[in-house]
């Protein structure tokens, strides 16, 4: 093949090289490329000019030398058409297409509580708000917690000052205020101001002195629920509960009643899941027991209703108490709960709107 083919093939090959270039930064690799002093295209020609026969080397020399004078033309036009395209700072190129605008979305923790308050609002239950700021009696005494219960320990419970009556002046006996550690101050103050039959649920955030971890925050959302009326049994309770966790999950849950102690209710109940992970058959997330606890539950106890002015022996009622967090674990396959309030959308776009 004759040594001046090579050229016009290397000169249709920067051709299209040339082409393809849009930035400074393009243009410079393609510099490099063909006129590169050690690894360029012409220098790797001018070397091969050796091999050619004698006769033919005037003729390929001036071949190369008009091809490199060519690239070197081309590649200053095409740096100068670059340079004239680069817009002022600040102008709006109108030709680009418009951007997509992001929509916002509900965060997975709201949309496991919107979940919930359908599926007991489909029940004929009450939807109830609350104070996150509970005084002592609403949080703890009125739920037969005494003054030297467990649950009141300063490591558990967020307390606020007492107020003060003044400057210099010792506190004032106004009963202690708190962050709220339950929503179940909620059944408390409805039952004050409203006579059976009561059938509510009360979803907020809630308040409690645990160190962050893969399971544990100071601050998570809840959901109490309350059912008063004459006659209401275990088995109602039951029913209920096993009702709105198959609906919640699906229809094939397993669910299983273990005895457990609660004050505000007797006798008490802790509720079980068959693993979402693994079905039941033992993994590492439900400790090969098949099982994961969802909720805790039982009978109002009597004094609870005698705090509120109900007579227990005319009246019975359950209640039941829901993480939400720990529900949108399960749901969700979330490994760890601090993912929920980081707000990384790598996360939160993951979820419908």
């Amino acid at each position: 093949m004759p040594p001046t083919t090579d050229i016009e093939a290397l000169r249709a090959t920067f051709q299209a090289d040339l082409e393809r270039v849009v930035n400074d930064q393009d243009l410079q690799t393609v510099r490099d490329r063909y006129l590169g002093r050690k690894q360029g295209a012409l220098a790797a020609l001018m070397k091969a000019m050796a091999d050619a026969p004698p006769a033919d080397r005037p003729a390929l020399g001036k071949a190369a030398n008009a091809l490199k004078r060519t690239i070197e033309q081309a590649l200053t036009h095409r740096r100068t058409t670059l340079q004239a395209s680069v817009r002022p700072a600040g102008a709006v190129d109108v030709t680009l297409p418009g951007r997509e605008i992001p929509f916002g979305r509900r965060h997975p923790l709201t949309l496991i509580r919107e979940q919930v308050e359908s599926i007991f609002g489909a029940m004929g239950f009450e939807i109830l708000q609350g104070p996150q700021v509970e005084d002592d009696y609403h949080n703890f005494e009125a739920l037969n917690m005494p003054p030297d219960h467990p649950a009141r320990d300063m490591q558990d419970t967020f307390y606020l000052d007492r107020p003060m009556s003044g400057v210099g002046e010792t506190p004032s006996t106004d009963p202690a205020t708190l962050l709220r550690t339950h929503t179940s101050g909620m059944q408390i103050r409805y039952m004050e101001t409203h006579e059976p039959p009561v059938r509510i649920i009360a979803p907020g955030t809630v308040f409690r002195r645990d160190t962050p971890d893969l399971t544990h925050s100071p601050m998570f959302v809840q959901v109490e629920g309350l059912l008063v009326g004459e006659g209401i049994t275990m088995a109602d309770l039951k029913g209920t509960l096993v009702a709105f966790l198959r609906a919640f999950f699906d229809a094939d849950t397993r669910v299983m009643f273990r005895p457990s102690f609660f004050p505000y209710t007797e006798p008490s109940a802790e509720v079980f899941i068959s693993c979402v992970f693994c079905d039941s058959t033992g993994c590492p997330v439900c400790k090969q027991t098949g099982w994961l606890e969802i909720l805790g539950c039982g009978m109002v106890h009597p004094a609870v209703f005698e705090a509120v002015g109900y007579d227990p022996e005319r009246y019975t009622g359950w209640a039941f108490g829901l993480g939400i967090d720990r529900v949108a674990l399960l749901k969700h396959r979330v490994e760890d709960i601090r993912l929920f309030y980081d707000n990384d959308l790598r996360l939160l776009e993951q979820f419908p709107h």
